[in-house]
């Protein structure tokens, strides 16, 4: 699903974005002026037209404000659309953060889209991404170990549909790859940020649990 803020996106080449991406530098607090009192509705702004996910020192550099100031603005505008039971939800993830739609609309936008129900996930594929969410920075073996069975199909699908993605390789034998989630996928949860996540204590298994008679696990991908 698309988010609102990438309904009427500006070309990157062209828009206020990549102008801001080439001066990234923070403003220094004792030469910027006094945050304005619409810096909420002013960021609001930034974010509608922004082409993606940005950090809060690419607004900060565009509104010539200190990163904290803009921080605090951002925690205003969150709140605003919590407490107002908003449309919009302000997402953070890996350090930045962009306008996605409420969650609670997500059949509505689905629908008025034309979606297909049909491209919903699988149960593998959600136990593999709930793992991902909660063990990341995760390699496939791990995810292989705590399913009980071989993930790589699950993995491949979850990367072609960018809900995962490659953020390095593990210090470890044959360095697997190691997997993390995308800001896609919070959306696809209806999370703002990895701290709505609930509790949740995943067990490791017992050695060899996972194993069937060669050490080989079975596939269920």
């Amino acid at each position: 699903m698309k988010t609102t803020s990438q309904s009427e996106e500006p070309s990157p080449a062209d828009g206020p974005a990549a102008e801001i991406g080439d001066h990234p530098s923070a403003v220094i607090a004792g030469d910027a002026a006094p945050a304005p009192d619409n810096l909420p509705s002013l960021l609001e702004a930034l974010l509608f037209v922004a082409p993606g996910e940005v950090s809060p020192a690419m607004l900060a550099a565009a509104l010539e404000l200190p990163q904290a100031e803009v921080e605090r603005g951002l925690d205003e505008l969150a709140e605003a659309y919590a407490r107002a039971g908003r449309g919009l939800r302000l997402q953070r993830h890996r350090g930045r953060v962009q306008l996605t739609s409420a969650p609670e609309a997500g059949r509505f936008i689905e629908r008025f889209l034309g979606l297909d129900a049909g491209a919903r996930l699988s149960r593998a594929a959600l136990e593999a991404l709930a793992i991902v969410l909660y063990k990341q920075p995760v390699t496939r073996p791990q995810i292989d170990a705590i399913r009980g069975v071989n993930s790589d199909g699950v993995v491949r699908s979850l990367l072609l549909r960018g809900l995962i993605q490659e953020v390095g390789r593990a210090e470890a034998p044959g360095r697997p790859i190691l997997y993390s989630s995308t800001s896609e996928c919070l959306q696809y949860f209806g999370l703002s940020s990895l701290a709505d996540l609930p509790p949740l204590d995943l067990e490791e298994p017992p050695a060899g649990a996972a194993a069937g008679p060669e050490g080989a696990l079975p596939s269920n991908s």
